[in-house]
């Protein structure tokens, strides 16, 4: 220990270096925070993933402890701190930036460190103190980066997907419920920008939601497949050199245990420490949810644009000033938002596929920056779900007025004529009507194409919006 009492020294490899004396992560994670400071996000911007790299140190002590390879004294020790990060304390001592050299070891050292500190001043230690407990012998025992680390991944991927998709169901709720208030509005659809057919504001809604919800289903269905297959006890490259022959199976169940997910056994551990095609694939099904998310927004922009010369259909609620010249100017700065976050999280899925292809032979190198890409999309995606719900879709309002107008002033009307009044004459009134300005019904009307009454029930709004059978 260093003399000074603002500090302590530390050895590894490369020599000795002087570590703050009231920080819990060692010389090796103070090398990895002087070498990678890269994009400025830590291991602390991501809790899931801290506690997750927790959990599986808490299971390989478990299985240690269990097969008698690690001292009852050191196990409560390190479990203790394994729990108390679990809880979220010591957050700020992990300090490496995401992306990093050495295929995350600095990511598994930085909590090997920390645990160890943490578990030594339960045991009436000094922090580095290794001699009583070691950061590598004891808290790393049975374990390698290549298995701890994308174990570590997985299970943080599993925690943060149940974050996502719970903000995801509240925005599908949040559509649903203007929906249900919409449905009595009557507009025109569009297809190619074009006027289509008439539809409700409340069935447009309805189709958001239910389009939101479709992703959520499937994210909530495929974590578990894609992430519950971990290489935990393949230590190295995944033939399991330095671990009990049980403590495999062991580790499994209890970081199981710990976890809540259904963990198991990956069937080729070999396979599992060099493949990444399960985070491509889970990669692909965020940046679909943001792609649709985008769309949507795209939507609203255009139905709220105006107020005055544009759709006008729907208000989008006022956020904050919109011009630094125009005065009275409101911007969709919400939904403009949501679409910036979509494009970050369709980068980050490009970026993690040439991460994935970039493995060579036995490991993949690049897998810090996969694990990166991943926790930062899944986190960005639910606040822009968060931010687009409380902030958009809650205080959405329709301008009824406006849509009916809308709609009777619309050629797309013919179409619900056309099977009472044929294609030809369908053909005719709509070309009269863009030539003239005059409108559908009226010169149904007057050429006396069709009966009133059944012109008037041919043009009731519940009439329109469904199939129905010619009278």
């Amino acid at each position: 220990m260093s003399t000074s009492s603002l500090s302590r020294i530390e050895k590894d490899l490369l020599g000795t270096r002087e570590i703050p004396a009231d920080t819990y992560y060692g010389v090796q994670t103070l090398r990895a925070a002087e070498n990678f400071n890269l994009t400025g996000i830590t291991l602390a911007n991501f809790p899931r993933f801290v506690a997750a790299l927790a959990m599986v140190k808490h299971a390989a002590a478990s299985a240690n402890n269990k097969l008698g390879c690690l001292s009852d004294e050191k196990f409560q020790a390190i479990t203790t701190a394994c729990n108390r990060i679990i809880n979220g304390e010591y957050l700020d001592q992990f300090v490496v930036d995401m992306i990093q050299g050495g295929a995350g070891t600095s990511t598994n050292m930085n909590a090997n460190e920390v645990i160890a500190n943490v578990a030594l001043e339960s045991m009436g230690h000094q922090k580095g103190e290794y001699k009583h407990l070691h950061p590598n012998n004891d808290v790393n025992m049975a374990q390698s980066t290549n298995d701890a680390y994308p174990t570590a991944i997985r299970v943080g991927l599993l925690l943060s997907v149940e974050r996502l998709t719970q903000s995801l169901d509240q925005l599908v709720a949040s559509f649903n419920s203007k929906a249900d208030a919409f449905d009595g509005i009557l507009k025109m659809g569009r297809t190619q920008m074009q006027d289509a057919v008439p539809m409700t504001v409340g069935q447009e809604f309805r189709a958001f939601a239910n389009n939101i919800a479709e992703d959520a289903r499937r994210i909530r269905q495929q974590a578990p497949e894609l992430l519950e297959a971990v290489n935990l006890g393949g230590t190295a490259i995944g033939t399991g050199i330095n671990a009990d022959p049980d403590y495999q199976m062991l580790a499994v169940k209890f970081l199981a245990d710990v976890s809540g997910f259904d963990i198991k056994a990956a069937p080729d551990l070999i396979e599992a420490t060099s493949d990444m095609g399960d985070f491509v694939s889970l990669s692909g099904e965020l940046k679909r949810t943001a792609v649709k998310l985008s769309k949507i927004s795209n939507d609203l922009r255009l139905l709220s644009s105006g107020p005055r010369t544009g759709f006008g259909e729907i208000n989008l609620p006022a956020r904050q000033p919109g011009s630094s010249i125009m005065p009275g100017k409101v911007n969709p700065v919400i939904p403009e938002a949501v679409s910036q976050v979509a494009f970050e999280v369709i980068g980050n899925d490009l970026a993690l596929t040439f991460a994935a292809e970039a493995g060579q032979l036995q490991l993949n190198a690049m897998e810090p920056l996969v694990a990166y890409k991943l926790f930062s999309s899944i986190e960005m995606l639910a606040r822009a779900a968060d931010m687009m719900r409380t902030l958009c879709i809650d205080d959405i309002t329709a301008n009824q007025e406006r849509c009916e107008t809308l709609v009777k002033q619309s050629i797309g009307l013919i179409t619900a004529l056309n099977p009472y009044i044929g294609y030809e004459n369908s053909t005719r009134i709509a070309k009269h009507a863009l030539d003239t300005g005059r409108g559908v019904l009226e010169l149904v009307q007057e050429e006396q194409l069709l009966a009133e009454d059944v012109l008037s029930d041919v043009m009731r709004p519940e009439n329109m919006i469904a199939p129905r059978k010619a009278q």
